[in-house]
């Protein structure tokens, strides 16, 4: 039987407590923004002090982006006062370090001559330009690549990089809209450590807007924002306690079927919320005992198998959730207007029974071996995830397999067909949205669709219906006609899936898909990919964003162009060597410097106010973990054992597996 924790129903109020301060960096009370009759800022107020990391967290649409343009000076306020470092925003423009989400550095010059150039402009003398060069350089690992050109960077390296031109001119505020989007889990975790490190040692005051909410969880402070509106404010422990609802982790045999008898449960009881997660459900209840024997007598009606059910913390992507839905703002969830029957059943295994097969696949950039003997099979009704950090071989493994980049050596097979894999018959069994945006920026929604619709062969008696089913699931109704270029990234996104999936493709390869998609969109986003490997699809996904992997049935795990694990998400997460250590001690930054110099620097890692950190050993490094701390005289609250996320066990195999073999970072 589970445990019951205790959880405050008490909401943090969405005005900052802290606006009464006077040591505030940055305060904002009473901000509005309107672009003709249209208000995209509606009453914002909230402070950051010194040296904190605060995350602005919201939907597409929110008003994110246009608080981050008026906090930067870039653009004026409609009404509401604005102080930066006590100051107007444009006063402050040479102490504030701003990322925006568009990719702002010059890809035809080298790093070096991207920072110098930024320097001039910021008017940094030279002799603190190499000072500072060298500092930011090294933090961020890419000492080494001072003469590689910005554009054959990986998106993680430009991602350090855009970060080194902010911190130049070592501005007193950095603001960051999105700057870790479409960058790996290592290169994301890196990038957060950099960011602990500047708030906590240099003080830095730092504003981030990020989609990943796992992310979220580094913050010191989070405002959740939704209409132009922020509508909750405190720390992630606070946010997640306010929710007043526990989670449980659910691990059947009979998914699909357990998810529908609980989704019906939901509308009564004590069941608040079913989704699907790979190989388990994650139900939230209002109480952990009445909802577990709730779920285990609806099991027991309906005749299904005996479950698993393990108590954890809810995440703050369950706050979110919850939250957006009580204001009203949860997307439709309509059915696919279906043309044919799915639900294939195979269950052979020669390679002719596989949707997507390859064995011993190689690919070969001259003298360079980008993909190494890579094995791959997807069955027609499975979702499997490509994972791997970027440069890993997944964007150019996925081309060879749907035909689109011939391999140098290997078999592939794609539904059936060993040959052309190019022929025409074959490509309307497929669909494909890649990891770069491919609609044509220049038309409009309607006419991309309409486009796609007919290169994909729709009959043109069912065009308008799933044209229709689109343009409904993205909430784009009556901006059909809007240019598709001028779409935020996130809209941007489902456009695209849309356009990929109205075909009903037997297979569908999906290039990190809900890169910039927020928590909401990209919960319905895989509802949808459920949906369709429930209908048969085969479906291979590439994603950078761990948490939502777990959706995936299996996975491989590729580092350097080969395939290093593969399992179902338990099983990877299970099969992790050692253990994950949660550390609350008293001087977060100054722990994690100390341990940093007696274990390798991937091994411990800040999450807000506490420190995670992998021992192989838990009986013999758990109390030389503590003895250190205490040698350091820092005093340590709380030392316990924790489960390892995905993105743990993710990060684990690719840096044992690049420490095994060291390799130079490649472009992507």
């Amino acid at each position: 039987m589970i445990q019951k924790t205790v959880a405050s129903s008490a909401i943090p109020e969405a005005r900052d407590p802290s606006l009464a301060s006077l040591d505030d960096v940055i305060r904002v009370v009473g901000l509005h923004k309107h672009y003709d009759r249209v208000a995209a800022v509606r009453g914002v107020d909230f402070a950051v002090k010194r040296g904190e990391v605060f995350g602005l967290i919201g939907p597409d649409g929110a008003g994110k982006t246009t608080t981050f343009h008026i906090l930067g000076g870039v653009m004026e306020a409609t009404t509401g006062d604005v102080k930066v470092l006590g100051q107007p925003p444009r006063d402050a423009r040479l102490m504030i370090g701003y990322l925006t989400q568009q990719f702002s550095l010059y890809l035809d010059l080298s790093i070096d001559e991207n920072l110098r150039y930024v320097s001039g402009l910021r008017q940094v003398p030279d002799r603190q330009f190499s000072e500072r060069r060298e500092k930011y350089l090294r933090l961020m690992n890419l000492e080494n690549f001072g003469d590689r050109l910005a554009g054959e960077l990986s998106g993680g390296m430009k991602q350090k990089l855009a970060l080194c031109c902010a911190l130049i001119s070592q501005p007193q505020v950095l603001l960051l809209d999105e700057p870790t989007t479409g960058v790996d889990p290592v290169s994301r975790r890196e990038f957060w450590d950099v960011l602990a490190a500047l708030a906590s040692e240099e003080g830095v005051t730092i504003v981030v807007a990020t989609p990943y909410l796992d992310e979220a969880e580094r913050c010191n402070r989070i405002g959740l924002m939704y209409d132009g509106q922020i509508q909750q404010i405190g720390t992630p422990a606070e946010l997640r306690n306010s929710l007043g609802l526990y989670r449980l982790e659910v691990h059947t045999l009979q998914l699909q079927a357990a998810e529908q008898v609980l989704t019906e449960a939901s509308e009564s009881g004590s069941i608040a919320d079913v989704q699907t997660f790979g190989d388990r459900l994650d139900v939230l209840v209002n109480d952990p005992q009445i909802g577990e024997a709730e779920v285990r007598e609806l099991f027991q009606q309906h005749h299904l198998q005996a479950a698993t059910i393990d108590l954890a913390e809810p995440t703050l992507e369950n706050v979110f959730v919850t939250r957006l839905r009580q204001q009203g703002s949860a997307p439709q969830s309509l059915a696919f207007p279906r043309s044919r029957g799915g639900n294939r059943d195979v269950t052979k295994n020669s390679s002719s029974d596989f949707a997507i097969y390859s064995h011993n696949l190689n690919r070969n950039f001259g003298s360079f071996q980008a993909v190494k003997n890579v094995n791959v099979e997807v069955r027609y009704g499975e979702i499997f995830g490509l994972l791997g950090a970027n440069g890993a071989g997944k964007t150019t493994t996925i081309k060879m397999l749907c035909g689109l980049l011939p391999e140098s050596s290997g078999d592939i097979s794609l539904g059936g067909e060993r040959g052309n894999l190019r022929s025409s018959e074959l490509r309307r069994r497929i669909g494909y949205m890649s990891q770069k945006f491919t609609l044509y920026d220049d038309l409009t929604i309607l006419q991309n669709l309409e486009f796609y619709s007919g290169i994909y062969g729709v009959p043109r008696r069912l065009r308008r219906e799933k044209i229709d089913w689109v343009i409904a699931t993205c909430g784009l109704e009556g901006r059909e006609t809007l240019i598709t270029g001028q779409l935020p990234g996130g809209w941007k996104q489902r456009v695209a899936f849309g356009a990929s999936v109205m075909h009903e493709p037997d297979i569908l390869f999906l290039d990190e898909p809900t890169s910039g998609v927020d928590p909401l969109a990209r919960r319905q986003f895989w509802k949808l990919i459920n949906d369709f490997a429930r209908n048969g699809t085969a479906i291979l996904v590439t994603t950078h964003y761990l948490e939502e992997a777990e959706q995936c049935n299996r996975m491989s795990f590729m580092v350097a162009g080969e395939i290093v694990t593969e399992g179902s998400p338990s099983q990877i997460k299970a099969s992790q060597p050692g253990q994950l250590i949660e550390v609350i001690t008293d001087q977060t930054q100054a722990a994690s410097n100390l341990l940093k110099q007696q274990m390798e620097s991937w091994r411990v890692s800040i999450f807000a106010d506490r420190l995670h950190v992998v021992v192989d050993d838990p009986d013999r490094d758990i109390p030389n973990l503590r003895s250190r701390l205490d040698a350091a005289n820092l005093t340590v609250h709380s030392l316990r054992p924790i489960p390892f996320s995905l993105e743990d066990a993710f990060i684990g195999v690719v840096q044992r597996s690049a420490h095994a073999t060291p390799k130079e970072p490649q472009p992507s």
